[in-house]
């Protein structure tokens, strides 16, 4: 059987892998989607590859988010001006119960399309809008149909308190976990990948919190969860230490709450580490954990969130988590009168943060990340007519500080095109952005015919959550062994 080769030629590439280093000019081959070769002025028969010129553009590897809710793509800015407890009341208990399971497939549809039009190749999917089976079955459809790669991640979280939910008891979602898992994914080596994202810390029992553990590991499944981001509560790390729960599969998002003890729990247990900076620095969640994770030898990753606050690309992640990291190691050199001499963080070590450092963190590392021969091509070329792409003295600067998503020329996934020449492949983006409108009309009138308010949060607002939380830990289901 033929082999389908293609070369990029002569574009500046970033490979992210300290064997290769930066090529000032270089090209790319790739043989039926895996990269065969990177190098200078590589001999390829051009009669046997097509040729793709990407003279003045930077090559580098596809981006990786490691945290989105990508269901939530078609309530853009929503939340612009709400606090995280109004995202909890708003979004996760108002909105996502009046989603049905097309208005799930759509956001994951149109955001993963969003993700691949500004670079993103790959998102681990924090989907936690799993009303029924057929919001999962949703879910990963839209991920699908997208060609993204992605971890899906299966999220136990219940969002219907008060109404009668789908799923009467606990037991019931984790059936629903296997059956997605037997069903979706009978192989490891497709696009979309299996996950799962646990439900917070402190508003289950804790068996329960273990009993997601337990599921996930039995599926082999990357495991996602939100920890330290709120003030008032618990962060989990102690206790699921003492369990014997925390790992290396683990992706930990957020952290901005956490002790020196509870980083030093991570690290010594090889969790990884998913810094949402847009969305903490806006809703008051902390400061962005790049000095923790330094002090204690995590790296960093990134995610863009919610794009029902901010925005779906991770240039503007990285260069905000680059701005904000460079300004917080200078501020005390700032408050006594004096100046620095030199940057802390470079913009190369930055990319690393959405390359090299996030394909480990999911697990994936062997296989993306960097432009290294033998891995997938899952790679982005930028450049172009836009002015700031001109000239790229300083490729990671350029990618960093100069770069949007209307500058991404090709995206590749697995060596397949999924935007080029500027345009996604194979999508009527008008029909899907038409429908994004109605589908948000359709679902915020399900709200208002309801009588529910946006964002709805009780006066109480961080006091009510604390105080169940409090309640149902004092509860002997909540309590670990030893304690």
């Amino acid at each position: 059987m033929a082999r389908h080769r293609v070369v990029l030629r002569g574009g500046t590439v970033l490979t992210m892998d300290p064997q290769l280093g930066n090529l000032p000019r270089g090209d790319v081959l790739i043989e039926d989607g895996v990269i065969a070769a990177v190098a200078p002025d590589l001999s390829v028969d051009e009669t046997e590859a097509e040729t793709v010129d990407v003279t003045g553009h930077i090559v580098a590897p596809g981006m990786i988010d490691t945290h989105r809710h990508t269901w939530q793509t078609q309530l853009r800015a929503l939340c612009a001006d709400w606090t995280l407890a109004d995202y909890l009341f708003g979004i996760r208990l108002g909105v996502s119960p009046a989603y049905l399971a097309e208005d799930v497939h759509l956001g994951n549809h149109l955001g993963a399309l969003d993700a691949l039009n500004s670079g993103v190749t790959t998102i681990l999917d924090f989907s936690h809008c799993n009303n029924t089976p057929e919001h999962a079955d949703a879910a990963i459809t839209g991920l699908r149909d997208a060609g993204i790669r992605a971890v899906f991640g299966y999220g136990f979280f219940e969002s219907n308190p008060i109404q009668p939910p789908h799923f009467t008891d606990h037991a019931l979602r984790l059936a629903d976990f296997r059956r997605v898992a037997d069903t979706h994914f009978p192989s490891r080596d497709s696009l979309v990948t299996l996950g799962v994202a646990l439900t917070e810390y402190g508003t289950l029992p804790f068996d329960t919190t273990r009993a997601e553990i337990t599921a996930a590991r039995e599926r082999d499944a990357l495991i996602v969860t939100h920890t330290g981001c709120a003030w008032s509560l618990p962060s989990g790390v102690r206790e699921f230490a003492a369990a014997g729960l925390l790992g290396p599969d683990q992706v930990h998002v957020h952290c901005n709450t956490l002790t020196d003890e509870e980083w030093r729990l991570l690290a010594d247990h090889g969790a990884k580490l998913s810094i949402s900076v847009e969305t903490e620095l806006n809703m008051g969640m902390g400061r962005p954990a790049f000095a923790a994770a330094r002090r204690h030898g995590i790296k960093p990753t990134l995610s863009c969130d919610v794009v029902s606050l901010n925005t779906g690309d991770l240039f503007t992640q990285t260069r905000m988590g680059l701005s904000f990291q460079r300004w917080a190691d200078t501020e005390a050199l700032n408050l006594v009168g004096s100046d620095p001499t030199s940057v802390t963080v470079t913009a190369q070590e930055a990319l690393a943060w959405t390359t090299v450092n996030a394909a480990e963190a999911i697990g994936l590392d062997h296989r993306i990340g960097s432009l290294t021969p033998g891995k997938q091509a899952d790679i982005i070329v930028t450049g172009g007519p836009g002015m700031s792409q001109h000239p790229h003295l300083d490729p990671a600067g350029t990618l960093v500080f100069q770069t949007t998503p209307a500058d991404v020329r090709h995206v590749l996934v697995a060596g397949r095109f999924a935007k080029r020449d500027g345009r996604l492949t194979g999508t009527d983006l008008p029909a899907l952005t038409a429908r994004a409108d109605a589908s948000a009309e359709t679902v915020l009138g399900r709200l208002a015919a309801a009588g529910r308010p946006l964002p709805g949060t009780p006066p109480e607002g961080w006091g009510l959550i604390a105080r169940m939380s409090s309640e149902l830990q004092a509860t002997p289901e909540h309590q670990q062994p030893g304690k």
